[in-house]
């Protein structure tokens, strides 16, 4: 874990005063850090029955569609609204401040289908539970929600109650 956590640049003030942003460029520019982290993160996903991992964007692409192809699962693209070409379906989600929507094609997901969520980032959880009440309404069941990095003192994991939720390492109170 020490070269993943050391590998994460962390920027004061960004995107506004107070916020410690944990920025992952430095991590994937490192091909060891890089490799660890996915592997981490496939690794934690042995023996699981799934058929799909799904990745909102952007940084959920990264981390997402390797593990897909490496573990020889389908890759979901959760896009924000307005970036797919087909028939989507759409959740709403609160933000900090605001809302955003996301979608997913109508056809990625059928009823039945075991899908794994993977994303960069568990901050507050909001992006990931409406990840999850999208494909919950589409008749899809999770199985696990996997991130690379967790800002426990947000609250995201408590969100996501009930759900397996997995993170490879967290900045507390930082």
């Amino acid at each position: 874990m020490g070269i993943i956590l050391d590998s994460i640049r962390t920027i004061p003030d960004f995107p506004a005063k107070g916020v410690m942003f944990r920025d992952i460029t430095t991590l994937l520019k490192d091909p060891i850090a890089m490799t660890a982290t996915i592997d981490e993160i496939a690794d934690s996903l042995v023996g699981l029955d799934f058929n799909l991992v799904a990745g909102p964007e952007s940084r959920g692409f990264i981390f997402g569609m390797p593990i897909a192809y490496n573990m020889k699962k389908g890759f979901i693209p959760v896009r924000k609204k307005g970036k797919l070409p087909a028939e989507v379906v759409s959740k709403e989600y609160n933000l900090e401040y605001g809302t955003e929507v996301i979608e997913i094609h109508k056809d990625a997901i059928n009823p039945g289908d075991k899908v794994v969520i993977v994303d960069d980032l568990l901050a507050t959880g909001g992006t990931a539970k409406a990840i999850c009440e999208l494909v919950e309404e589409m008749g899809g069941e999770i199985v696990a929600l996997r991130f690379a990095i967790e800002l426990p003192d947000l609250g995201g994991r408590k969100l996501l109650q009930g759900y397996d939720v997995q993170t490879v390492v967290a900045f507390e109170g930082e």
